[in-house]
Protein backbone atom coordinates (compact mmCIF):
# COMPACT_ATOMS: atom_id res chain seq x y z
CA UNK A 1 0.00 0.00 0.00
CA UNK A 2 3.10 2.34 0.66
CA UNK A 3 4.22 2.81 -3.03
CA UNK A 4 0.48 2.92 -4.03
CA UNK A 5 -0.07 5.87 -1.78
CA UNK A 6 3.19 7.84 -2.51
CA UNK A 7 2.11 7.19 -6.27
CA UNK A 8 -1.05 8.68 -5.66
CA UNK A 9 0.12 11.77 -3.48
CA UNK A 10 2.40 12.64 -6.54
CA UNK A 11 0.20 12.56 -8.87
CA UNK A 12 -2.16 13.92 -6.93
CA UNK A 13 0.27 17.01 -6.30
CA UNK A 14 0.75 17.54 -10.22
CA UNK A 15 -2.70 17.13 -11.28
CA UNK A 16 -3.59 20.21 -8.38
CA UNK A 17 -0.41 22.13 -10.00
CA UNK A 18 -1.09 22.15 -12.95
CA UNK A 19 -5.31 22.73 -13.01
CA UNK A 20 -3.71 25.90 -10.76
CA UNK A 21 -1.81 27.03 -13.57
CA UNK A 22 -4.32 26.35 -16.31
CA UNK A 23 -7.04 28.45 -13.87
CA UNK A 24 -5.11 30.95 -12.96
CA UNK A 25 -2.62 31.86 -15.26
CA UNK A 26 -4.07 30.04 -18.56
CA UNK A 27 -7.68 31.15 -18.14
CA UNK A 28 -7.09 35.25 -18.06
CA UNK A 29 -4.57 34.95 -20.32
CA UNK A 30 -6.94 33.29 -22.84
CA UNK A 31 -9.80 35.67 -22.32
CA UNK A 32 -8.13 38.60 -21.45
CA UNK A 33 -5.18 38.81 -23.42
CA UNK A 34 -6.30 37.03 -26.38
CA UNK A 35 -3.57 34.27 -25.93
CA UNK A 36 -4.56 30.80 -25.83
CA UNK A 37 -0.99 29.18 -25.56
CA UNK A 38 -1.17 28.29 -21.93
CA UNK A 39 -4.61 27.03 -21.86
CA UNK A 40 -3.81 24.58 -24.63
CA UNK A 41 -0.40 23.24 -23.48
CA UNK A 42 -1.41 22.94 -20.13
CA UNK A 43 -5.02 21.89 -20.61
CA UNK A 44 -3.91 19.48 -22.65
CA UNK A 45 -1.36 17.68 -19.77
CA UNK A 46 -3.75 18.41 -17.45
CA UNK A 47 -6.09 16.03 -19.28
CA UNK A 48 -3.56 13.73 -19.76
CA UNK A 49 -2.42 14.01 -16.14
CA UNK A 50 -6.22 13.51 -14.92
CA UNK A 51 -6.35 10.20 -16.64
CA UNK A 52 -3.19 8.58 -14.42
CA UNK A 53 -5.06 10.67 -11.36
CA UNK A 54 -7.67 8.24 -12.10
CA UNK A 55 -6.00 4.94 -12.62
CA UNK A 56 -3.80 5.69 -9.37
CA UNK A 57 -6.60 6.55 -7.30
CA UNK A 58 -8.36 3.99 -8.53
CA UNK A 59 -5.99 1.55 -7.80
CA UNK A 60 -5.28 3.14 -4.13
CA UNK A 61 -8.83 2.51 -4.14
CA UNK A 62 -8.94 -1.08 -4.18
CA UNK A 63 -5.81 -1.81 -2.26
CA UNK A 64 -7.16 -0.35 0.81
CA UNK A 65 -10.81 -1.04 0.62
CA UNK A 66 -12.62 2.30 0.10
CA UNK A 67 -16.01 2.47 -0.25
CA UNK A 68 -17.37 3.62 -3.52
CA UNK A 69 -18.61 7.37 -2.64
CA UNK A 70 -15.31 7.69 -1.01
CA UNK A 71 -13.58 6.50 -4.08
CA UNK A 72 -15.91 8.93 -6.63
CA UNK A 73 -15.17 12.29 -4.00
CA UNK A 74 -11.16 11.46 -4.21
CA UNK A 75 -11.33 11.05 -7.77
CA UNK A 76 -13.01 14.33 -8.53
CA UNK A 77 -10.83 16.43 -6.40
CA UNK A 78 -8.70 16.41 -9.37
CA UNK A 79 -11.17 19.05 -11.14
CA UNK A 80 -11.46 21.76 -8.97
CA UNK A 81 -9.03 23.86 -8.23
CA UNK A 82 -6.66 23.49 -4.85
CA UNK A 83 -9.02 20.76 -3.54
CA UNK A 84 -6.94 17.76 -4.96
CA UNK A 85 -4.25 19.46 -2.11
CA UNK A 86 -6.71 19.10 0.40
CA UNK A 87 -8.01 15.53 -0.50
CA UNK A 88 -4.24 14.38 -0.77
CA UNK A 89 -3.74 15.94 2.77
CA UNK A 90 -6.82 13.68 3.68
CA UNK A 91 -5.97 10.26 2.36
CA UNK A 92 -2.67 10.13 3.83
CA UNK A 93 -4.67 11.14 7.27
CA UNK A 94 -7.15 8.66 6.70
CA UNK A 95 -4.51 5.66 5.88
CA UNK A 96 -2.15 6.76 8.75
CA UNK A 97 -5.36 6.52 11.08
CA UNK A 98 -6.05 2.84 9.66
CA UNK A 99 -2.37 2.03 10.18
CA UNK A 100 -1.81 -0.67 13.23
CA UNK A 101 0.66 0.68 15.99
CA UNK A 102 4.23 -0.76 15.37
CA UNK A 103 4.81 -3.02 18.33
CA UNK A 104 7.08 -2.35 20.91
CA UNK A 105 10.37 -4.49 20.33
CA UNK A 106 11.84 -6.52 23.66
CA UNK A 107 14.59 -5.06 24.97
CA UNK A 108 17.54 -6.85 25.13
CA UNK A 109 19.34 -7.86 28.33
Amino acid sequence: MGGALTRYRVIAWIVGVALVVLVLIGMPLKYGFDNPTVVAVVGTAHGWLYMIYLALTFDLSRRVDWPLKRMLLVMLAGTVPFVSFYAERRVSHWLAAEQPAPAPEPVAG
